[in-house]
């Protein structure tokens, strides 16, 4: 396999080069050397290869330094007598993998399979050129040039590509479709040179078999597919030796790997079920705009989505924005190369009446491409969810959702970016682990703010404003015997029938919490509060007073409690069924009830006044009759002057004072 059509990255290994052969007879069209770079690559312990020895992160075998020769017309090579060769863009002679029919050298696909895929994914877009193979397409057929080896097949309103190579598609046509049926070698780049295509009957772009398909926006043009509203064929094919029936999904449907690059805008129309949909790996490298409307998913790639950058609107009218599922279906894969959505770069506005981004294995969200920016609207779902684990590294992140903003049947990680959530029901919300390590959320309006069986907060942060409890730990079983993590124990997880427990733990950070409403906590642990450092703020909002009775149970730190501040069993500030410990850091908690403690002072407080000590000091929004405070605070607390402190905003704008 040796793709000698395209123009390399300065991302080139010997392994690779070496792969190639010249027995393709190269057109010649200028020679002379422009320039040479010194290239080195990187053989990560685990096999893959990487361009810096930063990116192998289990670690380095080997490394490769090669130079590489920019030859004038823009190719680059490791032989420098190569310069005075360069390929012609022209379509393969058969479905080699872009080898001459004619070429006998030997070569093991699986040698460098890995380091072709990433070159060829990298390869960058140029204009087609004299001889390239041509799709033009009219309201009165198809013309087709400079198909040499008879890689085209057209049977009425289809057209078959059977060959790997390159392919010019351009021209309008309101009822046509293109098929890709290559071998399981093949790699097919499909150059999308303002094309409009609409199907009557079916999917414009049908990806049968190939090793993968490239779509190729070529640069400033725009590209337009639309799918029919119903489907009428039942396609027969064998893959595998195994005799297939398959009914086409999504305006851009595939069987195999696909990737979407270059620098042309593409709109996609999905009519019938899903816009781009593809049973495995679907990667989106920069790309000036993708807009896609669908009647289902925006874009579904089963296997995994990885988006490197670009700019997309993605609505979907009845499914998700962005979808992997791997994983859903009895038997199917659910290692970590599956099921997951990877977004390095890229700017995006979702709106779903389900989920924004849905994953089966995981959600990663990192800046390793470029800060990403995501907004989702999510009209009757959940805004960013996954059946295991959420990854936020990086990125400006806006979510409004009808459910929760953020869910996971297992962990969330928090460890960058930037988090804004309006959510109707949990602003996030995990069944085991919530992890909060650094990064800015900020919870401006939830049913409960935070809610895991472990809520574990590190550094960063954090902000809630419910209508519930702020942070709720729920959901492990309480009973002993059980191994069960989803034992919620009804509305809000908590109360003093809960049938699970559940634990907070608070060692860094910046932390504000805000509740509001019919018997609600603020802090909320059906078992116990742990904190040893950071800052929590936490106000009780009015209509968040309960009936209780007094049940006199402090937490753990013991201290001052002067001026009466009685405890109760309808919570409020602070609610805990096992206590609250609080070793260091500085918790400051404003209202007029709690059911657990640490230091308390009946005082009367004002919104707007600061409160606290010459330590540490807030001023609340709320007025009420209780402070509740950590001994890093001080011995009591009052109305104090924060002229002369040191401030910290906090994640939703409101200060903090301290020396």
């Amino acid at each position: 396999m040796c793709i000698k059509n395209v123009i390399f990255p300065l991302v080139v290994t010997t392994a690779f080069l070496a792969a190639c052969s010249d027995n393709a007879a190269p057109t010649v069209v200028d020679d002379g050397i422009a320039s040479t770079e010194e290239v080195t690559t990187y053989t990560c312990n685990d096999g893959s290869v990487a361009n810096s020895a930063a990116e192998c992160e289990s670690g380095v075998s080997d490394s490769t330094t090669t130079t590489v020769y920019v030859c004038v017309d823009g190719t680059q090579t490791t032989n420098a007598s190569d310069c005075a060769a360069t390929v012609s863009g022209k379509s393969s002679a058969s479905g080699k993998s872009a080898t001459s029919e004619n070429d006998d050298s030997t070569y093991d696909p699986t040698s460098s399979q890995e380091v072709i895929e990433q070159v060829v994914a990298d390869a960058v877009v140029y204009k087609e050129a004299e001889g390239d193979l041509k799709l033009t397409f009219g309201e009165s057929g198809l013309s087709v040039q400079n198909d040499e080896n008879s890689c085209v097949s057209v049977n009425g309103t289809v057209a078959t590509i059977s060959c790997a190579g390159n392919y010019y598609l351009s021209g309008k046509s309101s009822n046509f479709q293109v098929v890709v049926a290559a071998s399981s070698e093949a790699l097919v780049y499909l150059y999308l040179n303002g094309l409009d295509l609409t199907s009557g009957n079916d999917a414009p772009f049908y990806v049968q078999s190939a090793e993968k398909v490239f779509f190729m926006l070529v640069d400033g043009t725009e590209n337009n597919l639309v799918d029919a509203s119903t489907r009428t064929i039942k396609w027969k094919y064998t893959k595998n030796g195994v005799a297939k029936i398959d009914t086409t999904m999504g305006t851009i449907y595939a069987k195999d790997d696909i990737t979407f690059k270059g620098n042309g805008k593409l709109t996609v129309t999905g009519n019938y079920n899903n816009g781009v949909h593809t049973t495995n790996d679907l990667r989106i490298k920069d790309v000036p705009s993708i807009t896609v409307t669908a009647k289902n998913n925006a874009l579904k790639g089963k296997g995994s989505v990885n988006i490197e950058g670009g700019y997309y609107t993605l609505t979907a009218s009845e499914g998700d924005g962005i979808k992997s599922d791997e994983g859903e279906e009895e038997g199917s894969v659910t290692d970590n190369t599956k099921g997951k959505i990877v977004i390095t770069g890229g700017e995006f506005s979702i709106k779903a009446k389900d989920d924004g981004i849905q994953a089966y294995n995981y959600v990663l969200l990192a800046d390793s491409v470029a800060t990403p920016k995501i907004t989702v609207n999510s009209s009757n779902g959940k805004g960013i969810v996954s059946d295991n684990l959420i990854y936020i590294n990086a990125g400006i992140v806006n979510v409004t959702s009808a459910d929760d903003g953020i869910h996971s049947n297992m962990n969330v990680y928090f460890n960058g970016g930037v988090t804004t959530i309006s959510a109707g029901d949990d602003g996030v919300h995990a069944d085991s682990t919530l992890m909060i390590n650094n990064g800015i959320v900020n919870v401006i309006k939830a049913v409960e703010g935070f809610e895991g069986w472990y809520i574990i907060a590190k550094g960063g942060k954090t902000a809630v404003v419910t209508s519930d409890d702020g942070w709720n730990a729920a959901g492990g079983s309480a009973d002993a015997n059980s191994t069960s993590g989803s034992q919620w124990g009804g509305p809000g997880g908590g109360g003093a029938a809960s049938k699970s427990v559940g634990y907070i733990e608070i060692y860094g950070g910046y932390h504000y919490l805000y509740a509001a409403g019919n018997d609600v906590d603020v802090l909320d642990a059906n078992g116990t509060v742990k904190m040893s450092g950071g800052v929590v703020i936490l106000e009780l909002g009015s209509g968040g007073m309960g009936g209780g009775m007094s049940s006199n149970r402090p937490g753990s730190q013991g201290g001052s409690t002067s001026g009466s501040c009685s405890t109760n069993m309808s919570g409020g500030i602070i609610d805990t069924d096992s206590g609250i410990s609080v070793t260091g850091g500085v918790l400051l908690g404003f209202g007029s009830q709690t059911e657990s403690m640490v230091n308390c002072n009946s005082v009367s407080f004002t919104a707007g006044t600061a409160y606290g000590s010459n330590k540490a000091a807030f001023k609340p929004s709320v007025s009420g009759s209780m402070i509740v405070f950590s001994n890093d605070v001080g011995s009591s607390v009052s109305s104090v002057d924060v002229g002369s402190m040191s401030t910290v905003e906090l994640a939703n704008g409101m200060t903090y004072y301290y020396k």
